[in-house]
């Protein structure tokens, strides 16, 4: 601007204005030049500098003031000293609020994207029914990103940035059509509104890099398939400044060679001698696990009332599964079998046979839903097997 204009003149706005004229007399004249939407044209870039001048003193009261009495010399005395030389990069950066303002928050100034919370991340750990009942701690390998040391997460070459010219800092390209406003991400700068001068060579400009960490995730006593553990900032690095992810760890407790879980419970099969079955005594189960111990699991004494019949239910009390957050412990349930010689030998033939002179029983028939309504009668409510059993049964 070699010859400058009455900033009055500039604005088109009488002395005596206020200033909310003065600033839509300046969206009015920022709209019609600016250089997005007059691109290669020289003019027009230097009406908004012009024009961006005249807004910078007339809506500072003090400078304002200084102008009215003493006119430009009053300003270079002060030390101002106009927009005529300066980037338009730096132009946006001064009244990016403002522009902020005009646009609703979009478009020009120096805003930029906001701070994004990195990606969450999944872990799936396997474990046994016997560390289910016990808790421990399970070392995991995780492969996540971490902001680049080097670059602070910045992407440049020691984190110096420089305003992206595209669109002077506001990370967002802003057009008029149809009498609307358009805001659109700068390609840029992908909306960041900086760019690198030059880009990291630890992380190629990602502002990245990969990680690989061990850990040690807490597993407590109790846990289920399907439960799920979160670790609290332990995924992937934030974006923009963001703060990271989490990382869930997924539990798949493996099934048992001898017990079924259902809950709390435990459920196993005990297949009695045919003997035992009929005139009582004792037997044992092994114990899935010794609470509050190292040692190794003792067996469960259980003592078989006479005459035990197939189905028949052991309850032992506390010898289940616990409860997370230690709200008590299960019980395990014996479903009692009777195991019957399939091909006996001389001498327990002879033995049935005297038996059943003893025990002149004949054979009976029952309904299915008798035979099911006794067998629940003996155990209290059904169990995970006579559900099981059930399914497969017709009244």
């Amino acid at each position: 601007m070699s010859q400058r204009r009455d900033y009055y003149e500039v604005l088109g706005v009488a002395r005596d204005v206020d200033g909310r004229s003065i600033k839509a007399a300046y969206r009015k004249l920022a709209l019609q030049y600016h250089p997005d939407r007059n691109q290669g044209d020289a003019s027009a870039e230097e009406k908004f500098k012009e024009a961006a001048e005249a807004y910078e003193v007339l809506s500072d009261p003090n400078k304002k003031a200084l102008y009215d009495r003493h006119g430009f010399d009053g300003l270079r005395g002060s030390g101002f000293s106009g927009f005529g030389n300066q980037d338009m990069g730096d132009i946006f950066a001064h009244f990016g609020d403002l522009f902020s303002d005009f646009f609703g928050g979009g478009g020009f100034g120096r805003g930029g994207p906001r701070p994004m919370v990195g990606h969450d991340l999944r872990s799936d750990v396997s474990i046994t029914l016997e560390e289910a009942a016990v808790g421990l701690d399970k070392e995991i390998e995780v492969h996540r990103t971490k902001a680049c040391v080097d670059c602070q997460g910045t992407g440049a070459e020691r984190g110096e940035l420089a305003v992206c010219t595209a669109c002077g800092g506001a990370g967002q390209i802003v057009s008029g059509r149809g009498g609307f406003m358009i805001a659109t991400t700068c390609r840029a700068c992908s909306g960041a509104g900086r760019i690198a001068k030059a880009p990291c060579p630890t992380c190629a400009g990602r502002g990245r890099t990969d990680d690989k960490r061990t850990l040690q995730v807490p597993i407590p006593a109790g846990v289920r398939s399907g439960n799920k553990l979160r670790l609290q900032s332990q995924g992937d690095a934030g974006i923009n400044g963001g703060p990271p992810g989490d990382l869930y760890v997924v539990i798949e407790v493996e099934e048992h060679a001898l017990f079924a879980r259902d809950g709390a419970e435990l459920h196993c099969e005990l297949h009695l001698p045919f003997p035992l079955a009929i005139t009582g005594g004792k037997a044992t189960v092994p114990r899935l696990s010794k609470p509050d111990s190292t040692d190794e699991a003792s067996d469960i004494e259980l003592r078989i009332p006479p005459g035990a019949q197939p189905g028949d239910l052991l309850r032992v009390k506390g010898e289940g599964m616990p409860e997370l957050g230690g709200r008590g412990r299960g019980d395990l349930i014996v479903h009692l079998n009777v195991r019957v010689p399939k091909d006996p030998d001389d001498a327990q033939k002879k033995a049935l046979e005297q038996l059943a002179k003893v025990f002149p029983e004949t054979p009976e028939v029952t309904a299915l839903g008798a035979k099911r309504s006794e067998r629940r009668r003996r155990g209290g409510k059904p169990s995970f097997f006579d559900r099981l059993r059930d399914a497969f049964e017709v009244d």
